[in-house]
């Protein structure tokens, strides 16, 4: 059975700049996933090359599934099962919620099942409220990432990437984002967290943390490796980094 997400020597740059170095990335199917690394370490990059951003060039290979998506355009890769949700979620005057999941299953029509998601989503999530309102104008940056975790339900992706969930919330804010996410979770998706810090790893069930330095995964393993980070931080990480390829 292929994994959720195969990623294999991913390498991305802008211009002269090289920002991924050859990544190399596993998320089976019903795991949690965490990328954790300092800024500029190229975790935004890895997400933004996932997605179809034109605005790096790109090579190596990256399947969602089993199905190669290099190459795809991004509504390509929406469809076959690769799914966003943003740091910075974007308002959408004059575009409710319920318009806005109403126009994905229009374009989706061998999909049937979106109103019947819609509606068990926002029962888990406790979205009534915010279905008629138009996409995140005059919500807090909680009330976003809780859209965010609705769409994610509403799609039903085979794999989630989400970029800096936690950035800009209070720690109860953080704790619901992570319940969310715990709380989407199935053997029928794999969900990668990109995230600078623990805090919200603290509240979910984390199968695997990998650490990006300088555009590479350079250490994987259990939750215990983000602790280490939080009270060490990445200096000799990078260090060792800088010496393997000095």
């Amino acid at each position: 059975m292929p994994n959720a997400l195969d990623v294999k020597n991913l390498r991305a740059s802008i211009g002269d700049l090289q920002i991924l170095n050859g990544v190399d990335l596993e998320v089976p199917f019903g795991e949690v996933h965490a990328v954790m690394g300092p800024n500029g370490s190229g975790k935004s990059t890895l997400c933004h090359v996932l997605m179809g951003s034109e605005d790096y060039t790109a090579s190596g290979d990256a399947a969602v599934g089993g199905v190669e998506v290099m190459g795809m355009a991004v509504d390509e890769r929406a469809r076959a099962g690769l799914f966003e949700a943003f740091q910075y979620p974007t308002e959408v005057p004059g575009v409710s919620l319920d318009d806005l999941t109403a126009a994905m299953a229009e374009s989706n029509p061998d999909d049937s099942g979106y109103q019947d998601r819609a509606d068990a989503t926002s029962d888990r999530l406790a979205m009534d409220q915010f279905r008629n309102r138009y996409v995140n104008v005059g919500l807090s940056g909680g009330e976003k990432k809780r859209s965010e975790m609705y769409l994610l339900g509403v799609s039903n992706p085979k794999m989630a990437i989400l970029d800096e969930i936690d950035s800009g919330l209070d720690i109860d804010a953080v704790r619901e984002v992570a319940a969310m996410v715990e709380d989407l979770r199935s053997d029928d998706i794999g969900i990668l967290v990109i995230t600078h810090y623990s805090r919200i790893l603290r509240y979910m069930s984390v199968d695997k943390v990998h650490v990006m330095v300088s555009g590479r995964i350079v250490e994987s393993g259990g939750s215990e490796v983000a602790e280490q980070l939080e009270a060490g931080g990445y200096a000799d990480l990078q260090a060792a980094n800088d010496s393997l390829t000095s």
